[in-house]
């Protein structure tokens, strides 16, 4: 585990801070002074002085002088924010691109070689560009020590992000936009390691989806972790936005299908069903329209290993 300072953790920490720092400088100034002006008129003109009211004339010049300086003012603003903002519409050419998804409520991110985690990880010192999909709603991906974030818009072409990470360590990721009831669970989070280590780690192939060696039902729980599938399903039995996978295997269920409401047992065939259909048979309830499919996403060998854990939490 590294250490995570957040100083200079990107490219764009001095940009953005800079920017960050004039307007903030230009906005206290003006605090200050203005308040201070306020308290001098109160004081040298309240009705103890100045008993009879005096009409003062407009004046030109100073009409002019609060335009033209504001004006000065916020061009200067402007220009600041513009100069951190236009490098990140500028990936660099040799940038290693990583496929990120966005669904309700998790972030899931595919490395070139088809290895998918839910944690990023990326080497030091190397441009990273992250390309943007939603499959669902607007989410916003905000990694806060790296200065950047980027709306993710469903069915928007060329959405991206990059940055070049500096300090190795794990820094936080968020989603900033507020996309459903579980939205303050969609976090993960980033690794920035050594070039070394992370070229050790991307080559280990045999970990694209869980740890070498690993019991079947564990797979299992680590796709369903990377796909954010334990953000609406407990293993404890306690209800959130779906089921719960503890004791449900063999158990029976009122669904509705198609407006019609039955009973079914839980097997295979319906574990399978819920993963690419998840709104053909909906338990009671529950609300309908919350899942999306995972027919792309999920394979058939990756559905065994689910179903293996899902019977493991019988025991």
């Amino acid at each position: 585990m590294y250490s995570s300072t957040g100083i200079d953790a990107s490219n764009f920490v001095s940009g953005v801070d800079t920017a960050f720092m004039v307007i903030l400088g230009i906005a206290f100034f003006f605090l200050i002074s203005i308040t201070a002006t306020m308290i001098y008129f109160i004081i040298r003109y309240n009705k103890k002085r100045n008993p009879i009211a005096k009409q003062i004339k407009g004046s030109t010049k100073l009409e002019i002088i609060w335009t033209i300086i504001p004006t000065i003012l916020v061009m200067v603003m402007f220009y600041f924010g513009w100069a951190g903002w236009r490098p990140m519409q500028n990936p660099p050419e040799n940038a290693l691109e990583i496929e990120t998804t966005a669904r309700m409520w998790s972030f899931n991110f595919k490395y070139p070689n088809g290895r998918i985690t839910d944690t990023l990880y990326v080497p030091q010192d190397q441009p990273v560009k992250l390309n943007l999909f939603s499959l669902d709603v607007i989410h916003s991906l905000y990694i806060p020590a790296f200065r950047v974030k980027q709306d993710m818009v469903p069915g928007k072409e060329n959405q991206f992000m990059w940055f070049t990470p500096r300090s190795l360590g794990d820094y936080d990721l968020f989603c900033a936009e507020y996309c459903g009831l579980q939205h303050s669970y969609m976090y993960s989070g980033v690794r920035v390691l050594p070039r070394e280590e992370f070229d050790k780690w991307y080559s280990d192939t045999s970990r694209v989806v869980s740890t070498a060696g690993a019991a079947p039902e564990m797979k299992g729980l680590q796709i369903l972790r990377i796909n954010g599938c334990n953000a609406c399903h407990s293993t404890d039995g306690s209800k959130l936005l779906g089921p719960s996978y503890r004791g449900s295997f063999g158990a029976t269920r009122i669904v509705e299908t198609d407006g019609e409401k039955r009973e079914i047992i839980v097997d295979e065939e319906y574990i399978r069903r819920s993963i690419y259909e998840p709104n053909s048979d909906i338990v009671e309830g529950y609300s309908s329209g919350l899942m999306l499919s995972y027919k792309d996403l999920i394979s058939e060998e990756e559905i065994e290993d689910i179903i293996l854990y899902i019977k493991s939490l019988n025991d």
